[in-house]
């Protein structure tokens, strides 16, 4: 564990951000990061090696980085290693929090939140987890009975520990500024026959079954339609050439990357987005009020996309495809129905718009200082 702490405790109330390694954790708790420093704390985090590549903007007053430790092997020897890295951790944090004094640990899910968590614990420091997905993760089943509070991001919340309901609070999930700041534009003009954008985004690693389904179908659709869209889709490194091809002697404009640094501005243009379901990027559709197609990740742990993009479906918002039915032959009919339709479109866009929770980082950072009985501002 890296100790990059002050020997001193904060002047300013003091709240430890834990988080696993993924855009997933990070993200959510870089936007509540932004609202607890707004209201006058000091702001740690505690975060691992892969952790830190999500960091470069996290407004840290100092980090701890810890190695990451699972239970996902069967194999004795490799359990006997994790048990022994998250104890080691855990000791380390208690060491750190003797001296630094927080006053609230909050755990964003994730194997590297288990020692700030534990430590936190043992020492009566008050804590509140937030879950992004519609089931909660590991650490924060683990440590649900104990916080103060449980927040999530969607109504459904899934392997709720029994005793641990009355905690539960639906805040959303804290979603960036620039994202907040899509809701703020109206939903693109769009006719049925006019230009229509579709943005095709398969998370921060791409999806090689959007490459190798989506511009098939958009090439067999009618030439009426066909020709009315322009692509943009985020595609794995090894698919770039390969997809270009597919719309270039098709005839389609496309624009095609394996990453968008601008996903605020394509996400703002988008009539129509076509997405995993991710708790982010789900929760971003809804803040930003755009219409989907979401095909949940196949292999995710106890299926958690399908139960996220649950409410989307469930409002009007989206459709879903599951992974396995996912083909030219069966999302090509949906594509074309979806686009044929400005006003169905735009009718899905209001309904996204109203189920987005634009306050989530501030309503977390109401329960964080209840919890601390502590109000920095």
């Amino acid at each position: 564990m890296t100790d990059q702490t002050s020997a001193k405790p904060a002047t300013k109330p003091l709240v430890v951000i834990a988080a696993g390694g993924t855009g997933g954790h990070m993200f959510p708790a870089q936007a509540f990061a932004d609202e607890m420093h707004a209201r006058g704390w000091t702001v740690a985090l505690v975060t691992d090696e892969r952790g830190k590549k999500y960091a470069n903007n996290f407004p840290a007053d100092w980090r701890l980085e810890v190695d990451a430790a699972t239970f996902g092997s069967k194999l004795p020897h490799k359990l006997l290693m994790s048990a022994l890295k998250l104890r080691a951790g855990t000791a380390e944090a208690r060491k750190n929090f003797e001296k630094t004094k927080p006053k609230v640990v909050a755990g964003f899910g994730g194997y590297p939140s288990y020692p700030s968590l534990s430590a936190a614990r043992a020492m009566g420091v008050p804590i509140i987890i937030h879950e992004q997905n519609s089931v909660l993760g590991r650490v924060n089943r683990l440590f649900a009975k104990s916080a103060k509070f449980v927040a999530c991001g969607f109504d459904r919340l899934d392997r709720l520990p029994p005793g641990a309901e009355g905690t539960k609070r639906v805040v959303g999930n804290p979603v960036r500024n620039a994202i907040k700041a899509v809701r703020e534009t109206p939903y693109p003009d769009l006719s049925d026959d006019g230009p229509i954008n579709l943005l095709i985004t398969g998370g921060s690693q791409g999806a090689r079954l959007f490459g190798e389904v989506i511009p098939k179908a958009i090439v067999a659709l009618p030439d009426a339609q066909r020709t009315r869209l322009h692509v943009v889709q985020q595609a794995r490194e090894e698919q770039l050439e390969a997809v270009r091809a597919v719309y270039r002697e098709a005839g389609i404009s496309a624009t095609v990357e394996s990453f968008f640094s601008n996903m605020q501005d394509r996400l703002s243009a988008a009539h129509l987005v076509i997405a995993r379901a991710g708790a982010s990027t789900v929760t971003e559709l809804a803040v930003a009020g755009r219409p989907s197609i979401l095909i949940p990740l196949g292999i995710a742990m106890d299926d958690h996309q399908t139960a996220n993009a649950e409410g989307m479906v469930t409002g009007a918002a989206a459709d879903v495809v599951p992974e396995p039915v996912f083909t030219v032959d069966t999302f090509g009919p949906l594509l074309l129905e979806r686009i044929s339709n400005a006003g169905v479109l735009r009718a899905r866009a209001k309904a996204a718009w109203q189920l987005g929770k634009p306050n989530a980082a501030r309503e977390l950072a109401d329960l964080a200082e209840q919890a601390a009985g502590v109000k920095a501002g």
